[in-house]
């Protein structure tokens, strides 16, 4: 039997009343045990602040109770320190009252004292003037006159022992000079081992036999002139049997020549085209003569960066002599000279070897250029970039120039020693006796000169004169004006030495 709608709608909200009063129940249930909970969480939270709160106080107290014995302490400490310090300033107070105390019986003592002092000071001066009045009386000069006739004595004494002075610490000076100066050349020349006598440059060509001469001329002199024409030397064919003689002023040509003739001689083979080959071989092998001679000076002195021509034109001085003296060989004697006594006297040494290498360069081409020697060597050096000082250095050696550095002077110094000692240039005998003539000539020129002598191989002039008249100002006079007049009239390899001898001399008899 079907169930009735309005009784299933009964049934139905019955259930949901009762699903809700159920709920309902339930909620509020849950609800008290909630705030039941939330009562006892609140109440154990304000118990746990309680006791945070009560710790928190305590520590408080405590940091304060620690903080109060901590302040009690550092004003206990700083009450202590400033009681030392009170005590400190107390003593020094009491230390300067005694210190002052002292100072002011010091400053009575010395007012007494100073007041004695002042009267004996017055009693001397009166003592002083009395005597002074009594020397004066006595001496019948006032006290001006007396001082100024003490100092007059005193100042001439002094002067005088000011002028034995200076003359004793001159003569020493000089012969310490003098001595050290024999030294330290002795001492370069010794250890500077170069050749005492250069060889000269060779121009007589020796041939096999005198048909050579004929074939050396050629037909119509066509061989002769081929030569001339390439070397730019004369050849001499004369009556001198087996040789001929090369002659020109430039002497690589005139090696050029000689070595190419020798050549030609040596082959046979004579003719223009044979000459000219011949002569262009020579010009090289000539050429790397030059080249490999300049090396070789540089380096055998121990010079570097010497510019490639300027090491051309040192070379070239392989075929120049001077006076019999071989240019290079002097060259590199003077660079060993001057290098060695710049050593020896703290001066440059690479700047007086440099110097000492290129100081007569210049002859390398002075037959080529005009002018002296000097100022063509100054010119190729500054045309080269060499140093102010090497220029000034070449400039001076031979006396154009005052030197004014020590690396000069030892250069002028060391070209002298080269050329002045003994067997270092060959000369004539007629050269030689017309020249000690010559000396002897310019000295007794002069008035007052009794006789001269030249000595030391023309490299010293004595001179007596009449002690009558030339007195010693006299005679430092006339040395200065003959050696003048001997530089001014003379050529002459190194110095001349000028020695003017006065001798005064008094004889009487005991009778």
């Amino acid at each position: 039997m079907p169930v009735p709608v309005p009784l299933v709608l009964v049934l139905v909200l019955a259930a949901l009343a009762a699903g809700f009063l159920g709920r309902k129940f339930l909620v509020e249930r849950r609800n008290r045990a909630a705030g039941l909970q939330a009562r006892q969480i609140i109440a154990e939270a304000e118990k746990a602040a309680e006791a945070r709160k009560r710790e928190a106080v305590l520590e408080a107290k405590e940091e304060i109770l620690k903080l109060r014995h901590e302040f009690e302490k550092e004003h206990r400490d700083r009450r202590n320190e400033l009681q030392r310090l009170e005590r400190r300033l107390v003593q020094k107070e009491e230390t300067l009252d005694r210190k002052i105390e002292a100072l002011e019986r010091k400053e009575e003592i010395l007012s007494k004292k100073e007041a004695q002092v002042e009267a004996a000071r017055a009693e001397l001066e009166e003592l002083c003037r009395k005597q002074r009045m009594e020397l004066e009386r006595l001496s019948g000069l006032s006290t001006e006159e007396a001082r100024q006739l003490l100092l007059s004595q005193v100042e001439q004494e002094i002067q005088h022992e000011v002028a034995l002075m200076i003359k004793e610490s001159e003569a020493r000076a000089r012969e310490e000079a003098e001595r050290r100066a024999r030294d330290i050349i002795a001492q370069a020349i010794q250890r500077c081992a170069a050749d005492h006598v250069a060889e000269s440059t060779v121009s007589v060509i020796p041939l096999p036999n005198d048909e050579m001469k004929g074939r050396i001329i050629g037909r119509e002199g066509r061989n002769i002139r081929a030569f001339e024409t390439l070397t730019g030397v004369d050849l001499i064919i004369d009556d001198t049997p087996e040789a001929v003689i090369v002659s020109g002023f430039d002497p690589v040509r005139r090696e050029i020549a000689r070595l190419a003739l020798e050549r030609l001689v040596a082959d046979g083979r004579i003719h223009p085209a044979r000459i000219e080959e011949t002569v262009e071989k020579a010009r090289k092998e000539v050429e790397q003569q030059i080249r490999e001679a300049g090396e070789q000076a540089a380096f055998e002195v121990g010079v570097h960066g010497i510019h490639p021509e300027l090491l051309r034109l040192i070379g070239r001085l392989k075929f120049r002599s001077s006076y019999g003296q071989n240019v290079l060989k002097h060259s590199i004697e003077v660079a060993h000279l001057a290098g060695l006594m710049a050593g020896e006297l703290g001066a440059d040494v690479k700047l007086a070897k440099r110097a000492g290498l290129l100081h007569d360069v210049g002859k390398a081409v002075d037959h080529e250029v005009e002018g002296p020697h000097v100022a063509i060597g100054v010119e190729l050096a500054r045309k080269y970039e060499e140093s102010p000082e090497v220029l000034h250095a070449i400039a001076a050696h031979h006396g154009d120039e005052e030197p004014r550095t020590l690396e000069a002077a030892l250069v002028q110094a060391a070209d002298a020693i080269s050329a002045a000692r003994p067997g270092a240039r060959r000369e004539t005998l007629e050269a030689y006796i017309k020249r000690l003539q010559k000396l002897e000539e310019i000295a007794n020129s002069f008035e007052g000169v009794e006789k001269a002598y030249a000595i030391q191989a023309g490299r010293e002039i004595r001179i007596m004169v009449k002690p009558d008249k030339v007195d010693d100002p006299g005679a430092v006079r006339l040395s200065r004006e003959i050696a003048r007049k001997v530089e001014k009239e003379l050529e002459y390899p190194g110095q001349v030495k000028v020695v003017v001898i006065r001798e005064t001399r008094v004889v009487d008899y005991a009778r």
